[in-house]
């Protein structure tokens, strides 16, 4: 907010400054006098008393010009020594500080040294005394030096050694009879049968050959089971349930938990039939006639040897 200063102490300034002025110029006005008193007096005479081309005119034009010589003078004069006109305006900056254009005239500090702008006001940043730490130089612009060492790379990691060898892990799955051939397969068609077709798949085995658990599984049960001879029937991880039947020798109890590949008995030919043979039959349920094709189902495993 800006204020406005005194007037008498401004106008008292004023004053003094127009005496000195006019004490400067008053050689100058006085030798303007005497030069042009003449014509001056001239002026009194009105001019439209003298004639074209006449002495007295002449005289009158010269005085008129003289005269506006003299009051553009001391115009000058005065406008030159009052403050605020245009010639004497400073221009105030719109940003704090001062420049060399807009302080008042002062001496000189020494020769040879100009002072091109006044104190700042700014500071620097955490009040340091060098504003060196805040300029950025272009990289193309730093100076050279060494290069800066590089660090040695470190040699290639070589192949990881193979782990060794363990012994190999147990099959999830199995045949019932690894590489045995088919005699009778699953669903055909056969009147003799209840369901009038094949419920299973019939290995032709000699009696005594090694029965395997396809998968882990629970037995569910083991022993004599009327036209299926002795059979054992066991129950899948999945749920499934797998059935051999026409054993000769059972060699694992009900409730037992066996894991693939596992003996649970011999081959046989008892109950209803007709020579040594595996009756295979895979169930969905633990019932007769709930069955799938037992080859589709194991080679849906992985089993392929049979």
């Amino acid at each position: 907010m800006s204020t406005v200063p005194p007037v008498g102490p401004a106008l008292r300034r004023l004053t003094a400054l127009a005496a000195a002025q006019a004490a400067a110029w008053q050689p100058r006005i006085g030798h303007a006098v005497r030069t042009h008193v003449a014509p001056l007096r001239a002026l009194g005479s009105p001019r439209h008393t003298t004639l074209p081309g006449s002495r007295q005119r002449a005289e009158h034009d010269h005085a008129l010009v003289s005269a506006g010589s003299v009051a553009a003078l001391l115009a000058g004069v005065l406008l030159a020594a009052t403050p605020g006109t245009a010639s004497a305006q400073t221009v105030r900056p719109t940003t704090p500080g001062s420049s060399a254009f807009t302080v008042p005239q002062a001496q000189v500090p020494s020769a040879g040294l100009v002072q091109v702008a006044g104190p700042s006001p700014y500071k620097l940043p955490d009040d340091g005394d060098s504003a060196q730490q805040f300029v950025a130089v272009a990289a193309n612009l730093l100076p050279l030096g060494p290069p800066a060492p590089q660090p040695e790379p470190e040699p290639a990691a070589g192949p990881a050694p193979e782990p060794e060898p363990g012994p190999a892990p147990a099959p999830g799955w199995s045949a019932p009879v690894p590489n045995a051939p088919t005699s009778n397969p699953y669903g055909k068609a056969d009147r003799g049968y209840a369901a009038g077709y094949h419920t299973g798949v019939d290995f032709a085995v000699s009696p005594g050959t090694p029965l395997l658990a396809v998968g882990d599984a629970t037995v569910v049960s083991a022993g004599w089971d009327g036209a299926y001879g002795k059979e054992v029937v066991l129950r899948l991880a999945d749920g499934h349930f797998a059935q051999y039947a026409h054993m000769s020798s059972l060699a694992v109890p009900a409730g037992r938990r066996v894991s693939a590949g596992e003996r649970i008995g011999l081959s046989g030919s008892t109950g209803n039939s007709t020579g040594p043979h595996l009756h295979f039959e895979i169930r969905t349920s633990n019932r007769y006639g709930a069955v799938v094709d037992p080859i589709a189902y194991l080679a849906g495993h992985g089993v392929t040897d049979f």
